[in-house]
């Protein structure tokens, strides 16, 4: 058995160590709000928070994690920053198809947790490995720059 924090909670799971931290989430927690997208960790689909920091759960085994707190979609809005990204992704209608944008909410969030009045470089770099296939790229540069006026 191997126990996770998981959005403050405490989760006994039954996974072999090499098994991805987003299989864990999906399968074996119950969390589906984590996108499998490409499965080698380029789309960003996957991302979730690991100590506050954006990570892809698709490449991360469950044993690089124990003893780590995970933050998933569910429970990003729990944080200020999370929350303001979501505000902001709301107000302005970012969402289009909607499959990547629990990775693209998760990126944004550690960015401007860290970094709460990003540049347009900063922005690029923290949402670069985030592929949208939409193309709702100025929308998402649009809201993170909402969120940031607002925090």
């Amino acid at each position: 058995m191997t126990t996770l924090t998981i959005n403050g909670t405490i989760h006994e799971v039954n996974a072999p160590d090499d098994m991805p931290l987003l299989w864990v989430l999906r399968d074996l927690v119950g969390l589906t709000g984590t996108k499998f997208g490409c499965g080698i960790a380029q789309c960003g689909a996957c991302t979730v928070h690991l100590d506050g920091a954006a990570v892809r759960s698709c490449v991360l085994p469950v044993a690089a994690v124990v003893g780590k707190k995970i933050t998933t979609i569910e429970a990003v809005g729990e944080t200020p920053a999370g929350r303001k990204v979501q505000e902001a992704w709301r107000t302005l209608d970012v969402v289009q198809c909607g499959y990547c944008q629990s990775g693209q909410v998760m990126s944004a969030a550690s960015l401007l947790a860290t970094n709460p009045n990003p540049s347009d470089a900063d922005i690029d770099t923290a949402m670069s490995g985030n592929i949208c296939r939409c193309g709702t790229y100025n929308r998402i540069r649009a809201a993170i720059k909402h969120a940031a006026k607002e925090a």
